[in-house]
Parts: structure tokens; C-alpha cells; sequence
């Protein structure tokens, strides 16, 4: 039975863990369809119809809104992928890249929403870039320039941008060791081809199919994305995610068939991103593959290169100069316009925020760790199943796994809103740590996947073979050894929890605040000190959290010299 015992929980955490990432999206999408046609008893909604297509499309501004998504979701995305791919093909194997792998890692734990404040901060028309430059200008009041909130959303497009760009260039770089690039460089250079295009002709084309399902995230996210936009997006019209919030908060319950609809709505412009990023696929390689077939080298690449590698470097600089921003703001007296630091400090604004905070940073540490650690036990039975089966994750499960990331959140969320308060169901909190789960889940997984299949199985063999069940090899020798992996998963699942506005503001209705919808909400006021206050906490805790992952196994194998890194 101890032998049996670990495939049978392996296999039950297979079937969790797929009805964790499909149930609630597939009853998410009907919850919100049925309403789109007009059907919801519980408010009247007793036969299908269309009206509420109807008034959607007869709603003021929402083609533009829907067009500023799209447009704005793809520039964010394709600025990112042409970032990372510029420089590391200019500097994959070279001591350049490890050293702005360590520069990009930390952004990881940075929520979107704190980026985009601190880039607010940054270059807001009072912000510190305009402060720096009014002793060289002469200028002595802030410009009257609407930044951020321009109507052609290029601030949301930045702040997407110094967010997706850690996350695709650390993708990439653990696909990269699946490629040759030491025979490919060889190769490239033997023919006269410059770096870059040497690694896009031989190289590129087999490391985009391992990052693609990534690529589409960031698609979906930027294209859907809610948060960044009421931060740093235009407000007339608006991004339609960020119009639909508003339509799901409106006190006129009708307004939820519009509402509906305009999820649907948005479902349909990420698709349309979706295929537009598909057919911009295809270009791309026809177009390399007929630059290839002539011969173009390009072997003059060094400026383009340094640039790439200036860009990138920026991108982390201003996340980190904007969170120190944050930090200013939150202990600033006065601090008039244009001076470079307040003429005082003070902690008032610390300790009139924190008597009111306390509840929300309770609940952001109980889904947080909650959600984590569900996610980190069916991942590990999913992992050892594999281990056991021989089987990895193909297609069809990256697929699988990426789908909650893949599909708007908006689409399904509002769904899943709708279903949980005709439950009549008031456990809101067990309700918000499976929703937590559902995005939690999958970055746990891939996560822990790479560590958990390199394990040398020798290991586990000899324990084998001198009669340890395999439960008791689990527990003694997998786990402990896989310690700093599983550590740094759950940092990385507990940062994606922190992270989440739109699911805690759907399903915690108002009852239930976190750090981070709290912090958002304050985004509409004009209190820097508290916003400061709100964004620097919301940071600090994945911080926390990744530090823990460092210093406790540290603190552990500190006597075991081959479990150091």
C-alpha cells in the first residue's frame, strides 16, 4: 500500500489541479454568456436576447476604447519581445547578460501596480524626471502636459512595458540552454554573419516555439489589463477593461447585462490581438527566412546592440528609481515643486496609514500563503506523477497551463462573480483564494518544473534500492533537496497573488481589501504620501518573500558545501 500510496495522491493531484485551471474558467465564460444574451433570472433577465449587444454598441466611445486595448496591448507586447530578443541575440553567453540577469531578476516581485506608480512618479508633470531637468530649463511650475493619462495611452504602454520585459527576457533565457548557441555563434561567424543575425536565422525561430505560449500571456494580460491602465492609461475613453470595472461596480444592477457584454467584448479584442500576433508570425518569417536566402549579414550590429542592451538596462533602472520615489513620497514633509528632496521627513504618513491598513495587508498575506501553498502541493504531485509516468507536459499541457493567463481575466472573473453571489454562498474568502489559485497555479508550476525534472534520479535510485518506500524517499531526500526551488516557487506564486486587483476587487465585492486593490482605489485621489505608503508595502511583501526563499535555505545547507550556490 506505501508503494501505491504516492501514485494515487500523484494522480489525484493531476485531476485537481486540471479541474482547478478548466472548471473555473469554462463556468466563469457561461456565467458571463448567459447574462450577455439576456438571461439572468435573479434580475429579471427570464428569455435570450440581444439587447445587450445592442446597447454596447451604442455606447459612447467604445470603439475607440476597444481599438486603444488593442492597439495598445500589441505595441506593449511586440516593444518587449523586440527588446529581449535584440539583446540577447547581441549578448546571450557573454558576461553582459549574467550581469543584467541579476539587474532584471528582483523586477519579478514587483507588482504591476507598483511599477506603475513608481513610473508615475517618475514622469508625471510634477514627477522627479521634470525636477531633474528644471535647473537646466528654467522651469519653476510644472508643465500643464497630460502625463500620464495621454489619450494615446503611450505612459500605459511604457509602464507595460518595463513590467512584460523582465518576465519574456527571463523566460527566454531558461529556454536558451535548449539550443546550441556556442555552434550556432561558431557558425554565424565562420559565414560573415553579424551577432544579431546570426542568432535570428539559426537560433530564433526554435527558441520562440519553447517561449510562445509566454508571449501570449503578455498578449492577453496587456491587451486586458486593468490596474496598469486606470494608473498610467487614458481616461476618456478609457482602455474597455478598465470601462467594464466600472460598468460591474455601477449601483444599477441592470447595468450587469452591459456588462457582460462588454466582457465578451473583450474576449473578442484579445482574440483579435491573438490572430493579429499569428498573422504578424508568419510575416516576420517569411521575411527572415528571405533575408536569410540573400545573404544579408548585417554585420555592422554593434550599435543596434549597445542600444538593446541600454534599453533593456533602462527598463530595470526606472522600476527600481521609481520605487525609490515611492519611498521618498512616503516619508516626504513639504515638498515643493521643482526641488530634488522634500524639506523635511517625517513617518505621519506611515502611522496615520497604518491603523487602516493592517485589515488589508491581513488578507493579502492569508490568500497569498493560502493560494501557495495549495498551488506548491498539487504542483509537486503533478511534477513526481511525470517523474513516475515518464511523461512530461506537452503541447496540449502548457496549453492547459498558460489557459488561465491566456484568457482575459475580465471575461471569466465577472462570470465567476455572477455565479458565486447566486450560490448565495457569504465564505468569500475561500472563494477568493480558489480565484487566487487560478493564476497562482500555473507560475508555480513552471516554476518548480525545470529543478524538479534535473534532480539527478541516482539519488532516489540507491534510497530504492536499500528499501525506503517511495513516500518516505519523497520527504527525505526530494523535497529536502529541492528546498531552495520550491522556496523560490512559492515566492513566485505568493508575488502573483499579491499582485492580483481585478479578481480580489470581482469576488471579495468590497468586503474583502487587499494592499494592492486599496492602493488602486487611491490612485484616483491626489495624496502621494499615501499612495506611496500603499505601492512601497505592496512591493516589499514579494521582496519578503524572495528573501526568505534566499536566506532560509541558506541558513539550512550552511554546513552542506554542495547545496550552496
Amino acid at each position: 500500500m506505501n508503494d501505491r500510496a504516492p501514485a494515487l495522491l500523484a494522480r489525484g493531484a493531476v485531476l485537481l489541479t486540471l479541474a482547478l485551471l478548466l472548471l473555473p474558467i469554462a463556468f466563469g465564460l457561461l456565467g458571463t454568456l448567459l447574462p450577455a444574451a439576456g438571461y439572468l433570472p435573479v434580475l429579471g433577465g427570464e428569455s435570450f436576447s440581444l439587447d445587450a449587444f445592442s446597447r454596447l454598441a451604442a455606447t459612447p466611445g467604445i470603439v475607440p476604447a476597444a481599438v486603444l486595448s488593442l492597439t495598445a496591448g500589441l505595441a506593449a507586447s511586440a516593444l518587449s519581445l523586440l527588446l529581449t530578443l535584440l539583446f540577447i541575440a547581441g549578448f546571450a553567453g557573454t558576461p553582459v547578460l549574467s550581469r543584467l540577469q541579476h539587474l532584471l531578476s528582483p523586477l519579478l516581485a514587483v507588482p504591476h501596480a507598483a511599477a506603475a506608480f513608481g513610473l508615475a512618479f517618475l514622469i508625471a508633470p510634477s514627477g522627479y524626471l521634470i525636477r531633474l531637468a528644471a535647473p537646466l530649463t528654467g522651469i519653476t511650475r510644472p508643465p500643464d502636459i497630460l502625463i500620464p493619462h495621454d489619450p494615446w495611452g503611450l505612459a500605459m504602454v511604457a509602464g507595460l512595458v518595463i513590467k512584460e520585459t523582465p518576465f519574456l527576457f527571463l523566460v527566454t533565457l531558461a529556454a536558451l540552454p535548449q539550443v546550441d548557441l556556442a555552434g550556432a555563434r561558431r557558425l554565424a561567424a565562420s559565414f560573415g554573419y553579424g551577432r544579431v543575425a546570426g542568432f535570428v536565422y539559426l537560433l530564433w525561430p526554435a527558441l520562440y516555439r519553447q517561449i510562445r505560449f509566454a508571449v501570449y500571456a503578455v498578449i492577453a494580460y496587456s491587451t486586458s489589463v486593468v490596474d496598469v491602465a486606470l494608473i498610467l492609461g487614458p481616461n476618456l475613453p478609457g482602455t474597455l477593461a478598465a470601462r467594464l470595472v466600472d460598468w460591474m461596480n455601477d449601483p444599477d444592477l441592470s447595468v450587469r447585462f452591459l456588462a457582460s457584454a462588454g466582457a465578451l467584448a473583450q474576449l473578442a479584442v484579445t482574440l483579435a490581438a491573438l490572430l493579429l500576433w499569428l498573422g504578424l508570425e508568419r510575416l516576420c518569417g517569411t521575411v527572415t527566412c528571405h533575408l536569410r536566402d540573400r545573404g544579408v549579414r548585417f554585420r555592422r550590429d554593434a550599435l543596434l546592440r549597445r542600444l538593446a542592451a541600454f534599453t533593456l538596462a533602462l527598463t530595470g533602472c526606472a522600476v527600481f528609481a521609481g520605487l525609490a520615489v515611492l519611498a521618498l513620497w512616503s516619508v516626504a514633509g513639504l515638498w515643493q515643486f521643482p526641488a530634488l528632496l522634500p524639506q523635511n521627513f517625517t513617518l505621519r504618513s506611515w502611522t496615520g496609514a497604518l491603523p487602516q491598513i493592517s485589515g488589508p495587508l491581513l488578507t493579502t498575506l492569508t490568500i497569498g500563503i493560502s493560494s501557495t501553498l495549495i498551488a506548491l502541493i498539487l504542483a509537486s504531485g503533478c511534477l513526481e506523477r511525470e517523474i513516475q509516468t515518464g511523461k512530461g507536459a506537452g503541447e496540449r499541457g502548457l496549453l492547459i497551463l498558460y489557459l488561465p493567463l491566456i484568457v482575459p481575466q475580465v471575461t471569466f472573473v465577472f462570470g465567476l462573480q455572477l455565479l458565486f453571489i447566486g450560490s448565495g454562498s457569504q465564505n468569500r474568502m475561500a472563494a477568493l483564494i480558489l480565484v487566487h489559485l487560478v493564476f497562482v497555479l500555473p507560475y508555480v508550476y513552471l516554476s518548480l518544473a525545470g529543478p524538479w525534472r534535473a534532480l539527478d534520479r541516482r539519488y532516489e535510485i540507491i534510497a530504492a534500492a536499500l528499501g525506503k518506500p517511495r513516500l518516505t524517499v519523497l520527504f527525505t531526500i526530494r523535497l529536502p533537496m529541492l528546498l531552495r526551488p520550491l522556496l523560490t516557487a512559492a515566492a513566485v506564486g505568493f508575488a502573483v497573488s499579491a499582485g492580483q486587483y481585478l479578481p480580489t476587487l470581482l469576488i471579495g465585492e468590497g468586503r474583502l481589501v487587499t494592499v494592492t486593490t486599496e492602493a488602486v482605489v487611491l490612485a484616483s485621489g491626489s495624496n502621494r504620501r499615501v499612495i506611496g505608503v500603499y505601492a512601497l508595502l505592496q512591493a516589499i511583501l514579494p521582496f519578503l518573500a524572495f528573501a526568505l526563499a534566499v536566506l532560509v535555505p541558506a541558513f539550512i545547507h550552511r554546513n552542506r558545501r554542495a547545496m550552496r550556490i
